[in-house]
This record gives structure tokens, sequence and C-alpha cells, in this order.
């Protein structure tokens, strides 16, 4: 009751501004050091709550940190992994994910001394990271499909389901500059390139900012690891930096009007991201005006002490991001333990706290959580994980395959009575569904045997043949035997991300390479030395190829991988990435013809791991002694049932055109991408670069005049890349 009679004159006075700011600055000069620190802190939430059967409760452990150092935000209160040690059994399906949130979201605003809401805040690289949401393709498969509308759609129902549960902060889209495949996060990534990435970036942001802030990760040049190693250092200057890794993230920011970003773990020239402040002030606040709120990545202030060593004790790592311009301590360990000594010692003022303080709050005004912090706990049942979501999944996965090769097995015809599906990848829910994926119900998931099964237009016989990386789980002459009675075979092998309760993992939650033979060879913390399939992986392939049957190769992974045998050997290659829930659903419709393969490689597909780093851009002197210097399968490159011929390309002032005619049998849709030379004047940054890109869908026989307006402004000798 005091408390209620306390905030009284407060809640008038508030009542009272005309302007959010204004509530803001009130407020603020209300709080308390501890209360400043709170808003500050973002501590992981997944052990927050307590549940049996239908009950839930608030842990001991929030209630007495609320009580003590009320905070500002949680994180992935609603997640479920290996890592959190949450199943579908003991996390929480979407309305319980809601009714917790307000339960939280309640005992802040009633049970703390100014009542300030919390912000919830969850993982969004491919889909929201809790039970019962809707699995999309992870990002590498989002950029093969080069189709920004179809990306903002995905972003709004992404946001949408995250917003429906209570929260209000979706970690996403991944815009790392993805130049090593050696390293494990490719598959979060749109790839090698900076304007495709931008591009679709900011349309991801748009659709899940009807609902959600999004957050932009991660800032910056986080793809490029010396060694592929994940969170090694990025060995690159400002130029390079301001021209190939900078400028996705600019677009989303001024584009997509992202709300939030979040640093990287690496070092850029010897300076860690999370204390850099020509990043984060000179150019993320100033040069591109942005307004929202930076998050630090897991722990990462930390790191700046107890890995960077830049910091003499954790004191003096929260000062050094706070001063560098770091609102929000993701892990909470230093602005939450560590913040008061930094002031009390002199390393930071009040004034450098006020100022990540506001943020913080105008983020909060801005999304009206202290007018209405809760949500409709119904409205979680009814729009999270629905059919409508699920068939845009199986749309996103359908436009990501890229066909690589197509001798014309495929699609399959009539003549195709039995199809024998091979392989560790062919049925295996999780290896398609990549990392950052929650525990699913199997009756969800529809995997590559599954969706050829339910095609019904042949019979359909199985075999595993081996494991992704386990070298004892095979028996190869089984999967022979199956092949040898099949009029096609199609062979489903790759790598995986699928995180199991037997790997151990890092504070940061990346996984740990250990004894333990997963199948998982990708995902935070795996990275590669190779790039070769795993495990007995090759030889199943060779046993199959040496029967001489038509052969449709699948790769289901997260990186690009060595395919020469497979482009080689097999009558089609086909590249699914980790498609997400309806994956096997996509593949049938693709083997059959039932849609027209239309994606694009986002990343070019080296030969070998000695090529790296290979993209399209860079400025190549010559071949290899041993091999050519160029990539095995380009960025850009992607086949289709039909053909594409392209006209003179046509100029005219700020206009650039080019016709381009379907002379295949069958529709199809064509990704017409343009390119320029770049002039700098005493810098020699690029070869090439994609300046812009449409998707256009023809009828057999049908041409179309496709228009690109471009600023020519350092740009010359404009062309088409023709990639097939």
């Amino acid at each position: 009751m005091r408390r209620w009679l306390w905030l009284l004159p407060l809640a008038m006075i508030l009542a009272s501004c005309t302007k959010q700011q204004d509530r803001v600055e009130v407020l603020l000069s209300q709080m308390t050091l501890d209360e400043k620190c709170g808003q500050l802190t973002c501590p992981i939430g997944f052990n927050y709550y307590g549940k049996d059967g239908d009950s839930l409760w608030l842990a001991d452990d929030f209630i007495r940190t609320m009580d003590t150092l009320p905070l500002g935000s949680c994180w992935a209160v609603l997640r479920a992994d290996p890592w959190s040690r949450k199943t579908v059994e003991t996390g929480l399906h979407p309305q319980e994910s809601a009714r917790l949130l307000n339960m939280m979201q309640r005992h802040a605003v009633e049970h703390t001394r100014l009542g300030i809401p919390l912000l919830f805040c969850e993982e969004t690289p491919h889909g929201h990271m809790a039970v019962g949401t809707t699995v999309f393709p992870t990002g590498i498969g989002q950029a093969s499909t080069w189709d920004p509308d179809l990306l903002e759609r995905m972003g709004e129902v992404m946001g949408r389901e995250v917003r429906r549960q209570g929260a209000h902060v979706g970690y996403g889209p991944v815009l790392d500059i993805a130049r090593d495949p050696r390293w494990s996060r490719v598959e979060e990534t749109f790839g090698e390139d900076p304007y495709l990435s931008g591009t679709l970036g900011a349309a991801v942001v748009k659709g899940m900012q009807q609902h959600v802030i999004a957050t932009l990760k991660h800032l910056a040049a986080y793809g490029i690891p010396q060694g592929g190693h994940n969170a090694a250092t990025a060995d690159v200057g400002p130029n390079r930096l301001e021209h190939d890794y900078l400028p996705a993230f600019e677009m989303a920011v001024k584009e997509g009007c992202a709300g939030s970003v979040m640093t990287a773990y690496n070092t850029i020239d010897g300076v860690p991201c999370s204390a850099n402040a020509w990043l984060l002030q000179e150019i993320l606040r100033g040069r591109w005006e942005f307004k929202g709120v930076v998050f630090a990545d897991l722990n990462a202030i930390n790191a700046l002490y107890a890995t960077h060593h830049v910091a003499a004790d954790p004191a003096e790592a929260a000062a050094l991001a706070l001063k560098a311009g770091v609102d929000i301590d993701l892990g909470g360990y230093n602005y939450g333990g560590f913040l008061k000594e930094a002031l009390h010692r002199g390393l930071v003022t009040e004034t450098d706290i006020d100022r990540a303080v506001r943020h913080v709050l105008q983020l909060k005004y801005d999304l009206g959580l202290f007018d209405d912090p809760y949500v409709d706990e119904t409205c979680a049942l009814s729009e999270v994980g629905t059919k409508e979501h699920t068939q845009l999944a199986k749309q996103v996965a359908l436009e990501s395959a890229v066909l690589l090769k197509n001798n014309g097995i495929l699609p399959f015809g009539d003549a195709v009575k039995k199809v024998a599906v091979i392989g560790p990848n062919a049925d295996n829910m999780y290896n398609q569904l990549g990392d950052y994926t929650a525990p699913q119900d199997p009756d969800r998931i529809v995997t590559m045997l599954e969706g050829i099964q339910a095609k019904g237009r042949a019979e359909v016989l199985y075999a595993k043949g081996c494991a992704v990386r386990d070298t004892q789980d095979a028996d190869i002459e089984a999967a022979v035997k199956v092949a040898q009675k099949a009029d096609a075979i199609v062979l489903v092998v790759g790598g995986s991300s699928a995180r199991d309760f037997k790997t151990s993992y890092e504070d940061t939650g990346a996984a740990i390479v250990d004894e333990h033979v997963s199948d998982m060879d990708c995902g935070e913390g795996y990275d590669r030395a190779t790039l070769g399939l795993l495990g007995r992986q090759e030889e199943l392939m060779q046993r199959i190829y040496a029967l001489g049957k038509p052969v449709v190769t699948v790769y289901i992974c997260g990186r690009p991988m060595e395919m020469n045998s497979a482009s080689e050997q097999s009558d089609a290659l086909l590249l699914l990435w980790y498609p997400g829930m309806e994956g096997g659903s996509a593949l049938a419709d693709i083997l059959w013809g039932d849609y027209n393969p239309s994606g694009k490689l986002p990343i070019s597909i080296p030969r070998s791991v000695g090529q790296i780093p290979v993209y399209h851009s860079q400025p190549v002197t010559g071949d290899y002694v041993e091999e050519s210097s160029k990539p095995l399968y380009p960025f850009g490159y992607g086949l289709s049932y039909a053909r594409f011929a392209y006209g003179e390309l046509e100029t005219n002032g700020d206009e650039v055109a080019v016709t381009v005619t379907n002379i295949g049998a069958v529709a199809g849709e064509e990704v017409v991408q343009l390119y320029a030379q770049e002039h700098t004047p005493g810098l020699a940054l690029s070869s090439e670069q994609l300046v812009a890109f449409q998707r256009v869908r023809l009828k057999a026989g049908e041409t179309r005049k496709v228009s690109f307006s471009i600023k020519k402004a350092e740009l010359n000798r404009f062309y088409i890349a023709h990639r097939d």
C-alpha cells in the first residue's frame, strides 16, 4: 500500500509530461544509483521460473534480484535447448510463455519502488528460439532467396510470435559478412556481400519491428576471424572495415530503422568491439544517427578483463564498455556487480550512467510498456506456430534451395517409380534445423525422407548409411543394397548444428568440442580446419556413385563445404543449407518439379580450404600452382529448370536496364544481378560490387525489361552477371 501512496505524485507528474523525453527525465531524476545500474543489467532468465504441470511460479533468485537490484531487462527467459536444459516437456509452450512473462512483468510493476517495466529479450535468428514457434531456414538459406519482400514477411511473423508471448526484443538479424567458411557461425549470416546482407537485413528489421525491436548482430567484422576461430581477432584496416563490414549495418540502421545493436566478441586492430568508442559513438551514433540501445553480447564486457586483458579488473571493464557506448550488459555480471565500484573509483561519472539509462528508458516508452506492460495470453495460443506461418517457412525453404548442377535428371518424371533415400541427413529432423533451435515436437517437422514419402509420386526406400561424424555408426553395405533396388537415388549428406544434452557449453552458450561424437560439425563454437564431409560420408558417396544409377546429391549444412566429388559425379546437386521445419516438403516439391528452384548463392563455394578467403569482390592476381583460384561455384550462382537469356545492357542517366527472356519450356524465377566496378581515388578495395538485384518471374517464352535506378558516384562499367 505504501508503494502506491509514494507512486501517486510521480504518476501525476508523468501524466502531465507532454513529451516522452520529459517523462524519461522525470523518472531518471527519481532513480537511485542501484536502480540505474539495474536498468543497464540484462541477466540470463531461463532459470527465473519453475514449472510443474500447469503450475508456474517465479524463482526465488528472480525475486531476490528484483528486491536488491531491480532489473531493466531479462534475456532468454523463454529459451529452450540443451544449454538451458529445457525440453519440449520442461520448457514453456506459447500460452505458458505469455503467462510467465506477464507474471514477471507484474512483479516488476507492482513490487519494485518505481514500478519500471521489464524489457524481455529473446533469440530470433531464424524464428523465436522457444518451444512451439515457427522454425525458418537459417540466415544463409534466407539469403539464398535474394527476396527482400519474402524476408520482410518472415521478419513480421518472427516479431509477431515473440511479441504475442510477451517479449519485446528479438536478437537478429545477423549481418556479419562471412568470408571464412571454417567459422562456426556462417549459417547465421547472409553471406559474403555487404549490399545483399544490408538489403535483406533491412527487410527483416522492417518486418520484425512491426511488433518488436530488432537487434543487429554483431558489430563488427565478426565474420572474418583469424584462423576461422569463433571470436578471434579481425585482421582488417579502417578502409576495408568501412567499405566491406560496416555498410550492411548502416543500411539496416538507416533503411530498417533498427532499434538496437549488439557488439561483437572480437577485436579490430587490437581494440575490442565492446570498448570501441570510435565504432559505437563516432560511427554508430554520430555518422549513422542511431537512436536506439546498444547491447554487449553475452559476457562480452567481462571478456575485456578475462579474455582480452585490456582492463585490469571487472570494474575497469564495466567502465571501458560504458564510456565506449554500451548501454546494456547482457549477462549482467559487470554492470550489475561492478558499475557502482567503477563510479566510486572515478572510472565513470554518473553522467555516463545516466546517458545509458536514458536510452533504455526511452526504448521502453517507445514500446508503450509504461502504458500497457502486459499481453493478452490467449493471443499466443492462436498466433504462434500457425499453419499460415508454417506455409511461409516452406516458401522460404523453397526459395532458399540452390540447384548447383543438373544434367537433366531433375525434375523426376514418371519413369522414376522407385526412389532410394540415403544418407545421415535424410531422416534427422534436428540436423536440418540449425543452431539456435528449440527442442521440437517431431509431428511439426518434415524431414527429407518424410517429405518424399508424403509426395506419393514413387515407392520410397530408405537407409541411413552412416552418421555425419561418428565412424562407428555406419552400415554402408545396407545402404548400397537399398540403393541397388531404386530407379534413382537421393543422397542426403552434409553437416549438423544440432546440439544435444551430452554436449558441454561455455558460459556464453557456445558448444565445446569434446570427446563426445555427436553429428554437430557447425554452429557456434564448432569451427572447422577443413571443409570436407566428416565421418564416413565420402566413402558412402563413392559407393553410391559406383552403382552407376542416377543420383541427386543433397547437401544439408551450415557452411560452404568442399563439393568436388558431388559436383563431378552426381547427376544433380542441390544445396538446401538448413532448410527449417518444412525442408522435406520443399525438397520433394523441387524433385518432382512442383517448384522450380530459383535460389542463388549468397557465398562462394570453394574448391578447397586452401583458397580461403575466396569471395566475389576480392582482387585476384592469378591461379594457384595446384588449382584455379576461382571458386567451384561463385557468389550469385544458381540453376533453374527454366533457361534465361539476357539482352544488351542499356544505360540512360541514372537508369540501367536489361531485357530478360525465359527461353525454357517452363515458368521460372530469375534473380537479375547488377554489378559495377568501383573507382575510389587512391584505394583498391574491390574488383566488383553488387549494386542492385531484382527477382522476376517469367512464363515460358516471356520477355521483360528489368530496370534499376543507380546513383553513379564512384561507380563505372555496369554489367549483368548471369551466373548459371
